[in-house]
């Protein structure tokens, strides 16, 4: 399969609205050919389409991609949900005592269905990265006949003796958020300096320019919150896992504190077939130094599936 030159600059689309349920709307953009292999991808906890890097998308894109990325429900510009979660329903949620969700994973992977019915693609090659990993391997169990390929990126199968969070991460997960640009930054940049990749440190003035462009996007400590009773109520997916054929790579850094590794593990383990790629001294975060690698594993696991 030949695939265009990565040093052509592929087209970039603006942002653009589509209604995927009743009272959602999610904000999208695209790179690259709409006639090339589509390409979905799912942001994690908080984050919005963004912290896809442009750059990224570009190689993605120059690698043979149409490219789609978007904001989440209840984040950037994307619509916002409702209902009020309290740090009581977060804590009883992390010690498995349930509690019902406002929305669950299950209704993110039909939101980004929604996306994909809205852009006319019955399918596509889905990437998907922390909770981004855990909607698309529940796109995945959900209609598989959809997902060409899956990506699983630091995340995990929602059992819960797997991929832990470092119990040092959870004052600041529970802390109370001020409303105000600064305090977001602040925190934001807190954060990202405990679970960032330790072996590809990103300079103050990254971390800072991130944390303010995502405020100024949207930001709700409330919708936040409900994302993240969506993932403590998840179920554990590895049994049903353990039915899906598509091709997979799951990708893992060593040195996660959000996430630990044996998330990544249990996800491979759990899937016939898939490739497991765990990368030294990468933390919760996609480092620059690494784009290079992460765009060949996914378009290699994108042409296995021609050949599956």
């Amino acid at each position: 399969m030949s695939h265009p030159s990565p040093e052509t600059a592929p087209a970039v689309s603006p942002e653009l609205m589509a209604p995927v349920a009743k009272g959602v709307e999610l904000c999208y953009q695209t790179f690259g050919d709409p006639a090339a292999d589509p390409l979905l991808l799912v942001m994690g906890l908080g984050g919005p389409m963004t912290w896809w890097d442009p750059e990224l998308c570009r190689q993605l894109a120059g690698a043979g991609f149409y490219v789609v990325r978007y904001d989440n429900r209840d984040t950037g510009r994307s619509s916002r949900g409702h209902g009020r979660v309290t740090r009581r329903a977060l804590v009883r949620g992390y010690l498995g005592r349930g509690g019902r969700p406002p929305y669950t994973l299950d209704d993110l992977a039909a939101d980004g269905f929604g996306l994909l019915d809205h852009l006319g693609l019955s399918s596509a090659h889905v990437v998907g990265v922390s909770m981004g990993g855990m909607v698309v391997q529940t796109m995945a169990v959900l209609h598989p006949e959809r997902v060409r390929s899956l990506t699983s990126i630091m995340s995990t199968t929602g059992r819960r003796t797997v991929g832990w969070q470092d119990p040092r991460l959870l004052p600041l997960l529970l802390a109370r958020r001020q409303p105000t640009r600064d305090a977001y930054v602040a925190t934001s940049t807190r954060t990202w300096r405990v679970i960032g990749s330790p072996a590809y440190p990103e300079t103050l003035e990254e971390v800072l320019a991130r944390a303010g462009e995502t405020y100024d996007r949207g930001v709700t400590p409330e919708g936040v919150a409900r994302q993240m009773l969506a993932i403590v109520n998840q179920p554990d997916r590895s049994g049903r896992l353990r039915d899906l054929r598509m091709p997979t790579l799951v990708v893992h850094g060593t040195s996660d504190k959000m996430v630990h590794v044996s998330g990544g593990r249990a996800t491979s383990r759990a899937i016939p077939g898939s490739e497991l790629m765990l990368v030294p001294g990468m933390g919760h975060d996609l480092p620059r130094e690494l784009f290079g690698s992460f765009v060949e594993a996914i378009r290699r696991t994108a042409d296995r599936a021609g050949r599956d």
